[in-house]
């Protein structure tokens, strides 16, 4: 059965050096069993579920044409987990989730922890947890990264390099990741998009 999404949520350095949170801990009012293509499938019985979320990862992926048909799918590599930043920031996060299920306003709700298991309590133990059931976000960005140097695909407004009268607003044109989830930064594009268009038109 699939449930309306309910969801509180903190944002939290991994590091207290760091000048902006770098995870975001997202907080469910139900304990999930499983997520795939179809959504978020809840255990049968009541539970919470906090998850961390890395806001600013360092691996960086890549999307290659993999046959000359524009229609065929491309090849599609994520890079998950490359830097050890990206593994320790998790790990954080995990044992961040915790500490947040034992303060007392939750603690006397909470009767055991069901996934990953107070068994996995090492760096080692959560770094293979995260490794084996970490799953994205769904929220990649950069393929046709805005800018002015060798790597970019489109300039400040938006022009694809070396194609007349070819634009790209959506999220692929962020040179990086916003710390965030990426809906109303994309529907901003699209907007600003629209007004450099008619602006250009006239």
């Amino acid at each position: 059965m699939m449930r309306k999404c309910r969801i509180a949520g903190a944002f939290v350095r991994s590091d207290p050096r760091l000048e902006k949170p770098d995870l975001q801990i997202n907080m469910s009012a139900w304990s999930t069993a499983a997520r795939d293509r179809n959504g978020i499938h809840p255990h049968r019985f009541p539970g919470i579920t906090l998850s961390p979320v890395h806001l600013r990862p360092e691996g960086r992926g890549t999307v290659r044409a993999k046959s000359p048909d524009p229609l065929a799918p491309p090849e599609i590599r994520f890079n998950f987990l490359r830097s050890d930043y990206d593994m320790q920031a998790l790990i954080f996060g995990i044992r961040t989730c915790r500490r947040i299920a034992a303060q007392p306003a939750l603690a006397p709700y909470v009767a055991a922890e069901i996934a990953p298991g107070t068994q996995f309590d090492t760096d080692e133990q959560l770094a293979e947890v995260v490794r084996a059931s970490g799953v994205s976000n769904h929220h990649p960005v950069g393929t046709c990264r805005m800018g002015k140097g060798a790597d970019a695909v489109v300039d400040p407004r938006l022009r694809v390099y070396g194609i007349e009268r070819l634009r790209v607003a959506d999220a692929s044109i962020m040179p990086a990741i916003i710390a965030g989830n990426t809906n109303a930064p994309s529907i901003m594009i699209g907007e600003k998009a629209a007004a450099m268009i008619l602006e250009d038109a006239r």
